[in-house]
């Protein structure tokens, strides 16, 4: 695939990936066993862990979809978190998983889930396929998490640098030299 060659190193295949979303689909159907469950994808990057992982969990969910923006055509958060889309469905009373591709500085992450809790939701917690710790600018963890990674600009598996990438079946360092220029 002709991105390929911007991308510095693999870090994760997509056989790595297809078994860690299949593990953390086990995980959250024994959680919420016998259970309605409303998992939120925030778009546009966690849409292709979010297809993977509905497909995994042996539960009874519905779905809904949020959109932020805070990156742009950046490689760092610009810290102020805007809210592009909001759900179409009420969730007061409702057991609620966010489903996000990255925890990285956390701020998006930490703004979302308070904006949520003022809605009442019987529980809430954070699924993200990646999570970047080095990266933190907040105290945010998330609830069920598949890598971390180091503090390393990824691209691949639907995470993007300026709306390029996604496409990529394996998560891959971007190299410097695509974003430096």
């Amino acid at each position: 695939m002709e991105l390929y060659k911007d991308i510095e190193k693999i870090l994760f295949t997509k056989e790595e990936i297809a078994e860690k979303v299949k593990e953390l689909g086990k995980r959250i159907s024994e959680d919420y066993h016998g259970k309605n469950v409303l998992l939120i994808c925030t778009l546009r990057g966690a849409s292709v862990f979010f297809s993977d992982l509905i497909r995994e969990i042996d539960a009874d969910l519905t779905i809904d979809f949020i959109a932020m923006s805070s990156y742009g055509a950046s490689t760092k958060t610009s810290g102020e978190v805007k809210l592009t889309k909001d759900l179409a469905t009420p969730i007061s009373g409702k057991h609620v998983i966010i489903v996000e591709d990255i925890i990285d500085s956390g701020l998006t992450l930490k703004y979302v889930k308070r904006m949520l809790e003022a809605r009442n939701p019987a529980s809430l917690k954070v699924c993200a396929l990646l999570d970047k710790p080095e990266g933190r600018r907040t105290d945010f963890e998330g609830d069920y998490i598949g890598f971390t990674i180091p503090n390393v600009f990824i691209v691949g598996y639907g995470l993007d640098y300026a709306e390029r990438y996604r496409q990529l079946p394996d998560i891959g360092i971007l190299d410097p030299t695509v974003y430096t220029k």
